[in-house]
């Protein structure tokens, strides 16, 4: 399958000059309002930075590679891109993911992670069954008198947090050489 085809998940960081926060996430608000209108645009996710840093992140989904790069080659982005200079320290920091490489981290010196997809599901498969099969058994026991449906969502949001925070940033660390072969 072509990767044109999937959907792709891009990740900004910029850290904004001191002083400049409020400027910065009014630009950010009239960027993200108007990038609702280009063709694939999925939707967006912004982090604002925690106490005492000035990075902020914004995560954006497209549809398909080719629409994220109509986007990056836009007069839309282009605008305001030159608008926000005055409000940033330096370029912002882009990161391109696609389908499931989004949970998996790239080894030390990686210049653009492109990770086996044969072996990132191999990985997902074992790391989601070992969950679904200890996880749904436990909640299962400890409410096996609520509700099917919320059992499940109970699961489900334990297995995708400790997935995210905590499986598989070690996981991929110690498997990183064998996910992302040269």
């Amino acid at each position: 399958m072509s990767t044109i085809d999937e959907t792709v998940t891009v990740v900004v960081t910029r850290k904004v000059k001191q002083g400049r926060e409020s400027q910065y996430e009014d630009w950010l608000r009239r960027f993200l309002n108007e990038s609702k209108s280009m063709k694939g645009y999925i939707g967006s996710t912004i982090q604002k930075p925690p106490p005492g840093s000035t990075e902020y992140t914004s995560i954006f989904r497209f549809d398909t590679v080719d629409n994220l790069r109509k986007f990056e080659e836009s007069e839309l982005r282009s605008r305001y891109l030159r608008e926000v200079v005055d409000y940033v320290e330096a370029d912002a920091v882009w990161k391109k993911y696609s389908g499931l490489e989004f949970w998996f981290s790239p080894p030390k010196g990686a210049t653009i992670p492109q990770p086996s997809r044969f072996r990132m599901a191999l990985v997902m498969i074992a790391v989601v069954f070992g969950l679904v099969v200890s996880i749904g058994q436990v909640v299962g026991m400890v409410a096996a008198e609520v509700p099917p449906y919320i059992r499940l969502f109970v699961t489900i949001s334990i297995e995708i947090f400790l997935m995210t925070y905590i499986l598989m940033p070690r996981i991929t660390s110690l498997l990183s050489r064998w996910i992302y072969p040269s």
